[in-house]
């Protein structure tokens, strides 16, 4: 599948908690932002058609771009849940926005309560889902990536039936 480094990073979140200070992956989706509220403002115009997911340590983020801003759902992979057989839920409990100003990029970590879901890849679209609630209002973001199905005339070395 396409996203397959995606379910690997998801999923192996809560393995890499005991891994050395150094491990780090990330992955880099193409897609759409169809959603992104900072603070309880919409910046949806301006999202960039990027995702980042990284794990680090214990930690999981999802990173959304936006022009002059980003946004980051960051929570503890050790504890991801399943809501159904195929979408895994990351609790969320650190929101971090950043912008750009004259002064340079200023962030401003904060305590959220939130989670971001994510549908298992599969023909048509998969969306990543983020909601947060923090003292300085609710942030959001969904992104939308195309998912291919594999060729299977590539994967078995034969050509399609006819």
């Amino acid at each position: 599948m396409l996203l397959s480094p995606l379910r690997l990073v998801l999923a192996a979140a809560p393995l890499l908690a005991g891994l050395p200070a150094m491990a780090q992956t990330a992955v880099k989706l193409d897609g759409r932002c169809e959603k992104l509220v900072i603070a309880g403002k919409d910046v949806t115009a301006t999202c960039k058609g990027t995702l980042m997911n990284t794990v680090s340590r214990s930690r999981t983020s999802f990173d959304f771009a936006a022009e002059g801003r980003s946004l980051s759902f960051s929570g503890n992979g050790a504890q991801q849940e399943r809501t159904e057989e195929t979408d895994p839920l990351q609790p969320i409990n650190l929101v971090i926005p950043s912008e750009t100003t004259k002064d340079g990029v200023v962030q401003g970590p904060l305590v959220a309560v939130g989670s971001c879901t994510f549908s298992t890849p599969q023909p048509g679209k998969t969306a990543i889902t983020c909601e947060a609630n923090a003292a300085k209002g609710a942030y959001q973001g969904t992104f939308v990536t195309d998912a291919k199905a594999p060729d299977a005339a590539k994967e078995n070395g034969s050509a399609p039936a006819r």
